[in-house]
């Protein structure tokens, strides 16, 4: 976990209503899946309690990038494009490097609401045939199972994920195709022997995004910060139910 140094509050500006605050892709999935824990963050500074990043799966991440990026300089299809029958190749386009950058990203400045959304996405490939862009998130995982469609937990959130950024590019002005695809490099662990190298299989899943309920979780999110009032603790967060346990114990502990 992070230090306590790194635990302690952010400085203002970093908060909503300072002049450095967004509101990141990363942001509106916490407000879904917690507006007690979005309003401590965002409003007070106070962050949950995170984990290191899985560095595997980073570097999964650098090295599809790179593979892709290479096809893109060539200006050919990507194997498994071929191999899916797609008319898409890797897109090229100027904004690309920044809009995969962290604290970045695809960047939308909403003057109605006086905020900036922004999010930063794997890759982008373009199909000729519809003269549309398609966005591709990649994902790195170890489970056993194959993946063969988005039905878990976690892939509900991933649907969220796509659906902001397919939003946020259309609001930069590009015409996204409402087809997206998540790659899955998949660790094959029915290998006999390890030889100093991971070996993974590749799953393309396609998705059919939804960016309708963007606006409205936005302005929901905003109605949550304009607000003195902490919102009430989610009961499936375990961050919350965490925090309610270590105060009741801690007022056991000082009646004794």
């Amino acid at each position: 976990m992070k230090s306590d140094k790194q635990l302690k509050k952010r400085g203002g500006h970093w908060n909503y209503g300072g002049k450095n605050w967004k509101l990141s892709r990363s942001k509106i999935e916490l407000f879904h899946n917690c507006p007690r824990c979005f309003y401590f963050d965002n409003k007070l500074g106070i962050r949950r309690p995170t984990f290191a990043p899985y560095s595997l799966n980073i570097t999964v991440d650098e090295l599809l990038k790179s593979e892709f990026d290479l096809c893109r300089e060539k200006g050919i299809q990507h194997a498994i494009q071929i191999e899916h029958n797609l008319t898409c190749v890797p897109a090229i386009h100027d904004q690309l490097p920044e809009w995969r950058q962290n604290y970045k990203g695809v960047q939308y400045y909403d003057d109605q609401r006086d905020i900036t959304i922004t999010g930063a996405i794997d890759d982008l490939w373009y199909d000729p045939e519809s003269e549309s862009y398609i966005v591709v998130d990649y994902k790195a995982t170890g489970t056993s199972d194959p993946v063969t469609e988005l039905n878990g937990t976690y892939h509900e959130g991933y649907k969220r994920q796509m659906d902001i950024y397919q939003w946020l590019l259309r609001k930069n002005g590009l015409p996204i195709s409402d087809n997206a695809y998540f790659l899955f490099a998949q660790v094959d662990k029915d290998r006999e022997v390890f030889e100093n190298a991971l070996h993974f299989n590749s799953t393309l899943i396609e998705y059919k995004g939804d960016d309708s309920w963007v606006d409205k979780a936005i302005n929901q999110a905003l109605e949550t910060l304009q607000t003195d009032t902490v919102p009430d603790a989610d009961p499936e967060c375990e961050h919350c139910a965490f925090c309610a346990h270590v105060e009741t114990a801690s007022k056991v502990a000082t009646a004794f």
